[in-house]
């Protein structure tokens, strides 16, 4: 399947998986949305790089004129191959639904980028070259956008903004986008997950779920119970 395809079918796979209240979140491009004046927040000392232009969502925005990848700093997400579980039992099945949150919050962020000028404000280089900043679309910060409709949480390493925080807890408070589901914690999953090609099962962080040390889904205090309690889970 070429690479359109299968960006067609994670895009589609939004509308079909998505908990309801991530359509409410699902502002980006309203007047109403988290809006910025102007860049200010990053003092001039710390940028080392700012990268404009038109941009494709990969892993984080990729500027084809440049040849740059830029992530967005203090924020993380779920990986491409990462599922999560919709906590609502649907029929009498004993499996709980699988979301795929990783292609849910890459197919949010490429339609918020679209085709619309990027604007990036780098300040410093990750491990793997990508530059890390903070980047705007229409005046508005794409880091704050996917805190408020609950595709991104504060970094764990990150100390974070205070304007990050204030918008994690209000799509923590919503239940919008993954914290509406089980979802394990990030940096847990990339510790524990062998198998990390899109070939990955559902069932596998159903089994990681059931194990996990913590989760970033708080409202849900029951799911360590919920998941083992069901006897369907099975090592790979």
């Amino acid at each position: 399947m070429s690479a359109s395809r299968v960006l067609r079918a994670l895009t589609a796979l939004t509308w079909a998986c998505l908990p309801s209240p991530s359509f409410a979140a699902d502002i980006a491009n309203r007047a109403s949305g988290a809006q910025v004046r102007e860049p200010v927040s990053l003092a001039s000392s710390q940028v080392t790089n700012t990268v404009a232009g038109r941009a494709s969502v990969i892993d984080g925005l990729w500027f084809p004129r440049l040849a740059q990848q830029v992530r967005l700093a203090g924020i993380d997400t779920c990986e491409l191959t990462q599922w999560a579980f919709d906590p609502q039992r649907h029929g009498e099945s004993t499996f709980l639904k699988p979301i795929p949150c990783g292609p849910l919050a890459k197919a949010w962020l490429k339609r918020a980028v679209g085709d619309k000028k990027v604007v990036c404000f780098g300040s410093f280089y990750d491990a793997g070259r990508a530059l890390r900043g903070r980047c705007l679309v229409d005046r508005r910060d794409l880091a704050i956008e996917m805190l408020r409709v609950g595709w991104a949480r504060v970094e764990a390493s990150s100390p974070g903004r205070s304007d990050y925080w204030k918008w994690q807890r209000y799509a923590m408070s919503a239940r919008y986008g993954m914290w509406a589901t089980y979802v394990l914690d990030m940096d847990e999953w990339r510790a524990k997950a062998v198998d990390r090609s899109l070939a990955r099962k559902p069932v596998a962080d159903s089994n990681l779920l059931a194990e996990r040390k913590y989760e970033i889904t708080p409202p849900f205090v029951d799911a360590r119970s919920r998941a083992a309690g069901s006897g369907r889970h099975h090592r790979r």
